[in-house]
């Protein structure tokens, strides 16, 4: 016997989509103007800091245009070839998100290798430098306070809001960068403090890398435990066993789960499976399906996974 269900709360899903993709064109907008202010100002005076910042930041526009994409997929309807829709699209997009970090990583490192072995005499404006990177700070604060209220739990989202906290740290950075060179003249700070901002973006992209690519080869979300769901639904009152248990991300937001659920008697199984359905929604497992088994018929192997 099987029994499928899916979560009734769809209309809400797309109510957030909807109100994240809002956030994510204003947070487009403001960064867009601003990674324009900040190029210019940084080949005007000839701060590699800058020019490597807004290079970042300019990815990140690109990251936030792939999460509005992502949002959207994750709303496509099944299809007769497509059952799930293109929402699995979501899970590639923050993979390649993350790919496209790690070249960005490896392009500020070689120009600040370059600068540290060949360093431009050219004096810097630390003051210039300084009020850019400041405008900086608060064009990426307001943009990360803005992603702070998404969704947690969906890679895309959380990826952005990482890369907008991290660019906000860069951005203290190079004002800390402009300062020195005002009142030292130290321009050899400019390299210096640009690989620090690679190692900040190398590390959030490898944490990146490294969920996308296992949520893309079907692995379980980092938000779902598996004991916990197992050890939740042997305890429910009728269930004998459970066994064959195979959890995967259907996109970033959405979890799909199916398994085997032994009971003494037939006649208890469509309230049974209800309430385990409710109790896995609460858990974050939107989709889920149930096989009941009778006692005594069911698979020789139970193991849990």
């Amino acid at each position: 016997m099987h029994e499928h269900g899916h979560i009734h709360g769809h209309h809400h899903h797309d109510h957030q989509v909807k109100a994240m993709g809002g956030v994510l064109i204003v947070s487009i907008i403001i960064n867009m103007v601003y990674v324009i202010v900040e190029a210019g100002t940084g080949f005007w005076s000839g701060s590699l800091g800058l020019i490597s910042d807004a290079g970042h930041n300019l990815g990140d526009i690109f990251t936030l245009m792939l999460a509005l994409i992502a949002f959207k997929l994750s709303t496509t309807h099944s299809s007769k070839r497509y059952t799930y829709g293109y929402r699995k699209a979501s899970v590639l997009i923050s993979l390649l998100n993350a790919i496209l970090l790690l070249a960005a990583v490896g392009a500020i490192v070689s120009e600040a290798v370059r600068n540290l072995a060949s360093p431009d005499m050219r004096s810097l404006d630390g003051t210039l430098i300084s009020i850019t990177a400041g405008i900086g700070i608060i064009v990426n604060g307001i943009t990360t306070w803005m992603l702070s209220r998404g969704d947690k739990n969906d890679i895309n989202t959380r990826g952005a809001f990482l890369h907008m906290l991290a660019d906000t740290l860069v951005s203290v950075a190079v004002v800390f960068s402009g300062i020195v060179i005002r009142f030292t003249g130290f321009t050899m700070i400019d390299p210096i403090l640009s690989l620090v901002v690679a190692l900040v973006i190398l590390i959030t992209a490898w944490k990146l890398l490294a969920q996308s690519f296992r949520m893309s080869i079907d692995a379980v979300p980092d938000n779902i435990d598996v004991d916990d769901i197992c050890t939740s639904i042997a305890t429910c009152e009728g269930v004998k066993d459970v066994h064959h248990i195979h959890i995967w991300p259907i996109s970033t937001t959405e979890v799909a789960l199916t398994a085997h659920v032994v009971v003494d008697e037939l006649g208890t199984s469509p309230a049974l499976v209800s309430s385990i359905k409710d109790m896995l929604k609460d858990k974050g497992v939107q989709h889920s399906t149930i096989e009941v088994e009778i006692s005594g018929t069911e698979c020789p192997d139970k193991e849990c996974n």
